[in-house]
């Protein structure tokens, strides 16, 4: 509105010089239009130069407002970071702790799994030492070959057992060992003997023989019968541990009933 008014004033100068020199009824129109186009003109050309400004010149209160929010912002997001990286920190030394405490507890767990498997492994070894596989007599009267300890008698750790069979006579003189009652051993053994030939040495401690006996089994049909039965001989494993030398050596020679004629078994015990 201001642009019209100044270009009214204008017309109005113009409408003084045009009355000297133009007719009265074209002069109103003319400066109506000349002053519609002049304001026209100037809110162009102020337009123009307004958008051309700068915004802080345009609008410096509310660019002063926007970089205040904007460094308010800048400050809360610098805030949250800082409190983000230390939440990591925090979260990666505890999962470091917790990495290392498993480690000590893989450590000790294989330690433990090693230690236990060591003392396995000297337990085999030592019920290998002290242990042989004999002809086992069942039941049914069937021999079964089974694995059965023999605790050392001799001190030191330093003895095993072996097992040797050997047809009679194996050519051998037995004794009590007098420092441990009920101990027989190997007093002299025959060169030409079967026993030297099988592998029993001089000093061997004998544990364990084969022995023979005879028994009388009646089937049930007999015993109904009124019948007596018939003789039948076994042959079983026989400990020698604690038995006197007289009942050892008659155990040796009833393997001569053997109905089979097999060797003896003798389980001996023997210093490396």
């Amino acid at each position: 509105q201001s642009h019209v008014d100044r270009a009214s004033s204008n017309c109005n100068a113009i409408n003084m010089t045009n009355a000297m020199t133009s007719p009265a009824r074209y002069t109103a129109p003319v400066c109506r239009l000349l002053a519609i186009s002049l304001a026209f003109l100037l809110s162009s050309e102020t337009t123009a130069f307004t958008s051309q400004l700068p915004s802080a010149l345009r609008h410096p209160q509310q660019e002063q407002h926007v970089l205040l929010s904007s460094s308010s912002d800048d400050d809360a997001t610098r805030t949250l970071l800082e409190k983000a990286r230390k939440l990591r920190e925090e979260v990666s030394a505890v999962e470091q702790s917790k990495a290392e405490v498993q480690k000590l507890n893989d450590a000790k767990e294989q330690a433990e799994r090693e230690a236990e498997m060591e003392a396995q492994k000297k337990k085999d070894q030592q019920r290998l030492r002290y242990s042989a596989e004999v002809p086992i007599l069942k039941d049914m009267g069937d021999e079964v070959m089974e694995r059965v300890d023999f605790p050392p008698r001799l001190k030191g750790g330093k003895s095993r057992i072996v097992t040797i069979q050997a047809p009679l006579p194996l050519g051998l003189i037995l004794g009590e060992e007098e420092s441990i009652p009920g101990l027989t051993s190997v007093d002299e053994v025959a060169e030409e003997g079967n026993g030297a030939a099988a592998g029993i040495k001089q000093g061997d401690i004998v544990r364990a023989i084969t022995a023979c006996q005879t028994t009388m089994e009646t089937p049930t049909w007999q015993l109904l019968a009124g019948g007596i039965g018939q003789p039948k001989t076994k042959r079983f494993m026989y400990s020698v541990d604690g038995r006197p030398l007289e009942e050892v050596l008659n155990a040796i020679g009833s393997n001569r009933m053997d109905v089979e004629g097999r060797d003896v078994w003798l389980v001996l015990e023997r210093m490396d």
